[in-house]
């Protein structure tokens, strides 16, 4: 299938006229709905123990055919991109609307902005080129300490494009990049083995990452990560005072309270956040956006996957909730406008309220000052996995970079530190924001009931006061 300037259908040699009355027809009746094409190639290299350990190539293409009536959702999907195939899909969808009788909302707004290039960056360099960076790699690493035994490097990208079609003839097209470079340095001294890792990446082509100015400094910092866990001492655990790092921190952010800002938890009142509208459910300062419009971000989108343009959504203002990130169906039950969070991990997979680049910004205290506040506590500055329930808001999150806090001062790096807690009621428990807000860089991707999309967070430097820290010390 050639990438060219055609569209979805004369790639994929589908009769556009004869594909939108099966679409008309399969969505009769409805509230909403529509087909969702796409075609996708992605490729991944991992260099690990001195030799290129995996080279992968994959192209997928189906669609994904919709039909909403009321909470109810028919869906079906088929790798099959044929007349046949969508009219056999069209039978199955309509099911939700045997004796029921809707009428197809209204399409969203078009928009001109594209936050990202149609590049593709599976062909923005060549196979060598990618091997080639990854050797290098690895040779900087083990040459930059003697420490490093083990390096393992990765590349990979995709090309995704996707074709929207809605009842009633409007269409719409978007054109995704996206690339990730990896690093994960074990180190060893005096038989300890500790590890650091750094990634990024966005919605561009490889340049980025291919100058060795980036990548040098991703190593260096996995490798300054491994280092400092070689020093660290058993964490201490109780109730303390924790200051967040700026940056991907922000992930407890995303995971404690940005699930339960989603708008079919709060629709179906299983989120911690339900009904809390227009009340106060975080410190004063405390100002969380998603924002799915910042220009090659991983998170972002031109479109979500219902053809509604993204939008920067402020979810809570001066710690007062002001609204939920939805998709076109949970918005209408709710009686709200959408936001551009419809997502969707394949045309094999069905619309949820998902994240985009979900962060809070920053306040007006130096994060030097924060922690010179602290007699005593944690600096949490990486994390590693966490888990959240959404209804309870409940969280445990591992620290993979964390010091004491002594007297005002950073201590020694610990290791096996948990943070513990809930997260509406630890966003009352901010009590200092940085003003030094910044994104992660660019590695997220968010797992929600079996589906996985790319994603953003970010954060300033933030203290926390009487967090749970779970320890290993004796």
């Amino acid at each position: 299938m050639a990438k060219t300037d055609e569209g979805f259908f004369e790639r994929a040699g589908l009769d556009r006229a004869n594909v939108q009355s099966l679409v008309d027809e399969s969505l009769r009746d409805s509230d909403d709905g529509e087909l969702f094409l796409e075609y996708r190639q992605s490729e991944s290299f991992v260099f690990d123990d001195g030799r290129l350990k995996a080279a992968t190539f994959d192209t997928t293409q189906g669609f994904g055919l919709r039909a909403v009536a009321g909470e109810a959702t028919g869906y079906a999907h088929a790798t099959e991109l044929s007349e046949a195939a969508i009219r056999r899909a069209g039978q199955t969808v309509r099911a939700v609307t045997q004796g029921y009788s809707g009428v197809v909302a209204p399409s969203p707004i078009r928009t001109n902005v594209k936050l990202y290039s149609d590049i593709d960056p599976l062909h923005s360099a060549g196979f060598e080129t990618k091997i080639k960076l990854l050797e290098e790699m690895n040779a900087y690493a083990r040459a930059k300490d003697p420490r490093a035994r083990q390096v393992s490097c990765s590349l990979s990208g995709e090309w995704q494009t996707v074709e929207i079609v809605r009842p009633g003839g409007e269409i719409y097209r978007d054109i995704r990049p996206l690339v990730r470079i990896g690093v994960s340095v074990v180190a060893e001294q005096n038989g300890r083995q500790e590890s650091g890792s750094f990634g990024g990446g966005g919605r561009s082509g490889y340049d980025t990452y291919l100058d060795p100015v980036y990548w040098q400094n991703a190593i260096d910092e996995a490798l300054r990560q491994a280092l400092v866990n070689l020093e660290s001492i058993p964490a201490p655990a109780g109730e303390t005072t924790v200051v967040l790092g700026a940056g991907w921190p922000g992930i407890l952010l995303h995971e404690a309270v940005g699930h339960g800002l989603e708008g079919d938890f709060n629709r179906k009142k299983t989120s911690a956040f339900a009904g809390l509208l227009g009340e106060r459910v975080a410190s004063p300062g405390v100002t969380v956006v998603d924002d799915g419009t910042i220009a090659g971000r991983r998170g972002s989108l031109s479109i979500d996957d219902e053809g509604t343009p993204t939008s920067r959504t402020v979810l809570i203002e001066d710690g007062i909730l002001k609204g939920y990130m939805q998709d076109r169906q949970n918005a209408r039950l709710m009686g709200v406008a959408p936001t551009g969070n419809g997502r969707r991990e394949s045309f094999a997979h069905s619309i949820m309220p998902r994240m985009t680049n979900t962060y809070m910004l920053g306040g007006d205290k130096a994060p030097e000052e924060i922690i010179a506040s602290v007699n005593k506590g944690i600096y949490a500055v990486n994390f590693g996995g966490g888990q959240v329930d959404i209804t309870s808001g409940k969280f445990v999150f591992s620290c993979t970079e964390a010091y004491l806090i002594e007297n005002g001062k950073v201590g020694a790096p610990i290791k096996g530190a948990t943070l513990i807690g809930n997260g509406p009621e630890a966003m009352t428990r901010v009590s200092m924001i940085g003003n030094d807000m910044k994104l992660d860089t660019g590695v997220g991707t968010c797992g929600k009931n079996g589906q996985s999309v790319p994603v953003g967070v970010g954060q300033p430097t933030l203290r926390m006061d009487g967090l749970t820290v779970g320890g290993t010390a004796a």
